[in-house]
């Protein structure tokens, strides 16, 4: 991890690649609660007008959350985080979370992040991520 009092307008500051399997998918919704039926049963998904069974939204959220902590080091220097769903992910997808230094406030000891996550054709599934941080 780079120092954050450092940081400049342009780092490429987290990264994290997971691959999603039903296993994962059947564990956060056991986990969450969300048992929609979309996130285990393909044929539930297809009646739908899905692809097939789709990981939870949250569970995106979550990984990217989670890149975005641990490269903090400190969980408590997010003090903002928002993002939109842009696209499904199944299982079988590898997605990787991204981010790059949009801003940083020095006197404030503030930055703002930009983050995605993409998936492995390059298509991004979350999208319009923002993160402000504490730098100092």
């Amino acid at each position: 991890m780079m120092a954050l009092s450092s940081l400049a307008v342009g780092d490429e500051v987290i990264a994290l690649e997971v691959t999603h399997t039903r296993q994962q998918i059947k564990a956060y919704a056991d986990a969450s609660g969300d048992q929609n039926p979309i996130h285990q049963d393909d044929a539930v998904a297809r009646a739908v007008g899905l692809p097939g069974v789709i990981a939870h939204g949250m569970l995106n959220y979550g990984l990217l959350s989670r890149a975005l902590t641990d490269w903090l080091d400190d969980p408590g220097r997010l003090r903002r985080l928002t993002v939109r769903f842009s696209n499904m992910v199944q299982p079988g997808d590898t997605v990787r979370c991204r981010g790059r230094v949009k801003h940083v406030d020095s006197r404030a000891g503030r930055a703002t992040i930009e983050l995605w996550m993409e998936n492995q054709r390059g298509e991004k599934v979350l999208s319009h991520a923002e993160a402000e941080i504490v730098t100092s």
